[in-house]
C-alpha cells in the first residue's frame, strides 16, 4: 500500500500570539508584537509553534561565544546482539576510541528476540565498556523498526531505568514486534505515540533525555515528507534530525565482494510501499550523502524552508567491517540467546561493507562540556557538522552583524540570529584543515567549501512537500592552501526577510549539477556508481544550518 493515504498530525499546543481565536485585542504586549511580526512576514499559521520563528531564543546558541568542546561520535552501530551484527561491544567500543571517537551509541535491531531478552542482556556489557573506557560515552539505544516507515536510532540518557525504558519501547512500539510495518494510518500514529512516549518518560523523569533520529531516510523511499514532519512535531524535544548519510560506505568499492555493491546499500528501488512522489534517483547515494540531505532544493531544505530544526547526523551502521580478520564464533543459537557466539578469527573479510566507527565517517558535536547530557543537548541544538575520511578537522560556522569583530562571537550552527530590519549581516567560517593522515593513509585536502541558502517561507500547506523553491548555492569559495587554517567571510549584505544557510565542502573530487539544475546547484554531489564508489576518493563534509530573523 502507498503513502497516498490522509494521514495524521499529532497535537500541539499553540502560543496565544498564533491562536486565531485569541483577538488581537487581548494579547499581551509581548504576544501582540509577535503576531504582527509573522503576520506581517507571512509567517502566522496552525502548527508554527514548531518553529524558529516562535520558539525562545536558546541561551546557547543566541549571541553564543566560543568554547564549545566538539565531541565525534556515532549514533548507529551494531554488536553481536543484532540479528545481522558480529562484533561484541567491547569490540566496537575499543575502535571507537582508537579511531578518535568521544561518543557512540549501540544501536541493535528491534526484533522479537531483542524486544523479548536481548536489551537486558548487552546492557552488563554496555555498562563494562564503560567501566573500561571512561573516555568514551556510550550510550545504549536500539534501531527502532518505526512503524510504517523505515529505521531510526533510539537512546536514552545513562540510568537506573535506560533498559526499563528501552524495553516498554520497544515491546509497545516496535514496527516488527508489533506487526505493524505495513505503510497505514494506524501504523503512522503508532510511531507518532511512540516518539511522545519517549519523551512522557523524560518529563516523568524516568530517563534523564531520549532521543530519535531517523536511519538512511531515503533508501526504500518509505518514509514520506509528511511522516517525517509529523514525527518532529510529535516531540521536537525528542525527534530532532535524520542521517544526512547512510553506514555501509564500503559496500561500493571495487574489489568488494558483496552481493550488493551499492555505496550505503542504496541498491533499491521504489516499490508499493514507497512515497509515489519521489524521483527514481532519491534511491541512490550522492557523494556518499542521502538524497533528502545533498540535493540543494530538495526534503531537508524543505523543512529548513518552514523554520523546522530538523538535524543531519551521519554514522558507520557498523555490522561487518570490510577486511577485518574475523568471523562469528560457532556454536551460537540468536534465537534461544539473543546474540551471536563471540568473534573468531579468520582471514580478511572482502565482504564486509562496513568501517568501524570513526574510521570513516563522524558526526561532531559542539558540547559545552564532556558528559552523556551535554552532548544529547548539543544534539537537541543542531551544533553538529559532519564529515567523510577526516576531510576537515575542525569547523566554527557563525552568523554575526557585519563589522562584530569580536573573536568566537556570533550564532553558531543550529541557532537563530535576530537582527533589526535592514542590518547588515554575514557569515564566517573557519576550518582546521587535515593535518594528519586518516585511516586511508592520506591526508585530505579540501578544495571547495559552499554557502547555501533558502528563504523562511512559513509552514507549507502540503505536508507532502518536498521541494525548497528559494534554496540554492549562493557562494563556492576556492580552497587554495593545503595545511593551516581557512577564514572565509560571505556578507548577506543588508537583510529584510527571514532566510538561513548551510555550508558543505568537498575535496572536489567527484561532482555534478545538482538535481534541481545547475542554477540551483552547478557543482553538487554526483551520482555514486553502482559497483564502483570508492568512498575515500569522494570525500564531503556538511553542516547544520543557521536562520537569521530580522524583525
Amino acid at each position: 500500500m502507498g503513502h497516498g493515504h490522509p494521514h495524521p498530525a499529532p497535537d500541539q499546543d499553540v502560543p496565544p500570539a498564533l491562536d486565531p481565536s485569541v483577538p488581537d485585542g487581548e494579547l499581551p504586549p509581548a504576544d501582540a508584537s509577535r503576531r504582527g511580526f509573522l503576520r506581517g512576514a507571512g509567517l502566522l499559521g496552525a502548527g508554527a509553534a514548531t518553529t524558529v520563528l516562535t520558539a525562545a531564543p536558546d541561551p546557547a546558541s543566541a549571541g553564543a561565544r566560543g568554547g564549545f568542546r566538539w565531541l565525534a561520535g556515532d549514533h548507529h552501530v551494531h554488536t553481536q546482539f543484532s540479528r545481522d551484527g558480529q562484533y561484541r561491544v567491547i569490540d566496537h567500543a575499543r575502535h571507537a576510541r582508537g579511531h578518535g571517537l568521544d561518543w557512540m551509541v549501540v544501536t541493535d535491531h528491534g526484533d522479537l528476540a531483542h524486544a523479548k531478552i536481548g536489551v537486558e542482556k548487552v546492557n552488563p556489557d554496555i555498562v563494562a565498556a564503560r567501566r573500561r573506557l571512561k573516555d568514551l560515552l556510550i550510550y545504549q539505544g536500539l534501531e527502532w523498526n518505526c512503524p510504517a516507515a523505515e529505521h531510526a536510532t533510539v537512546f536514552v540518557h545513562p540510568g537506573r531505568n535506560e533498559v526499563a525504558v528501552l524495553k516498554e519501547f520497544e515491546n509497545a512500539f516496535d514496527g516488527e514486534v508489533k506487526n505493524a510495518t505495513g505503510s497505514t494510518p494506524a501504523n503512522e500514529a503508532l510511531a507518532i505515540a511512540g516518539i511522545k512516549f519517549l519523551g512522557e518518560q523524560v518529563r516523568r523523569r524516568r530517563v534523564r533525555d531520549a532521543l530519535f533520529l531517523a536511519n538512511h531516510p531515503a533508501r526504500r523511499g518509505v518514509d514520506s515528507p509528511h511522516e517525517i514532519r509529523n514525527w518532529r512535531d510529535a516531540d521536537p524535544h525528542v525527534a530532532i534530525g535524520m542521517e544526512s548519510a547512510p553506514g555501509h560506505q564500503a559496500a561500493g568499492l571495487p574489489d568488494s565482494t558483496w552481493r550488493y555493491k551499492a555505496r550505503g546499500l542504496y541498491f533499491l528501488n521504489r516499490t508499493d510501499a514507497s512515497f509515489p512522489g519521489y524521483p527514481p534517483e532519491s534511491y541512490r547515494t550522492w557523494g556518499g550523502f542521502d538524497w533528502m540531505t545533498s540535493t540543494v532544493g530538495g526534503l531537508w531544505d524543505s523543512m529548513l524552508a518552514e523554520g523546522r530544526p530538523w538535524w543531519i547526523t551521519a554514522n558507520s551502521d557498523s555490522h561487518i567491517v570490510y577486511l577485518d580478520t574475523s568471523t562469528r564464533g560457532p556454536g551460537g543459537d540468536f534465537d534461544r540467546d539473543g546474540k551471536h557466539a563471540d568473534p573468531v578469527y579468520a582471514p580478511p573479510r572482502t565482504d564486509g561493507f562496513d568501517y568501524w566507527p570513526g574510521q570513516y565517517t563522524r558526526t561532531h558535536v559542539g558540547a559545552t562540556s564532556f558528559g552523556y547530557r551535554a552532548v544529547m543537548a548539543g544534539l537537541r541544538a543542531g551544533r553538529v557538522w559532519v564529515d567523510h575520511g577526516g576531510l576537515i578537522s575542525g569547523l566554527d560556522v557563525r552568523a554575526r552583524q557585519a563589522g562584530d569583530r569580536r573573536a568566537g562571537h556570533g550564532t553558531p550552527l543550529g541557532g537563530v540570529l535576530r537582527v533589526r530590519r535592514g542590518a547588515r549581516v554575514e557569515a564566517t567560517i573557519e576550518i582546521e584543515l587535515a593535518a594528519t593522515p586518516n585511516w586511508a593513509q592520506f591526508v585530505p585536502r579540501l578544495a571547495r567549501v559552499d554557502v547555501i541558502t533558502g528563504r523562511v517561507t512559513g509552514l507549507v500547506a502540503d505536508r507532502d512537500a518536498f521541494t525548497a523553491p528559494t534554496a540554492r548555492v549562493v557562494k563556492s569559495f576556492e580552497v587554495g592552501k593545503a595545511t593551516g587554517r581557512v577564514f572565509l567571510t560571505y556578507a548577506f549584505g543588508r537583510v529584510d526577510k527571514p532566510f538561513y544557510f548551510r555550508i558543505r565542502g568537498t575535496d572536489g573530487k567527484r561532482s555534478a549539477p545538482g538535481p534541481m539544475g545547475a542554477d540551483v546547484d552547478p557543482s553538487g554531489p554526483a551520482m555514486d556508481i553502482y559497483g564502483n564508489a570508492d568512498p575515500w576518493q569522494d570525500l564531503w563534509f556538511y553542516a547544520n544550518p543557521i536562520w537569521v530573523l530580522p524583525g
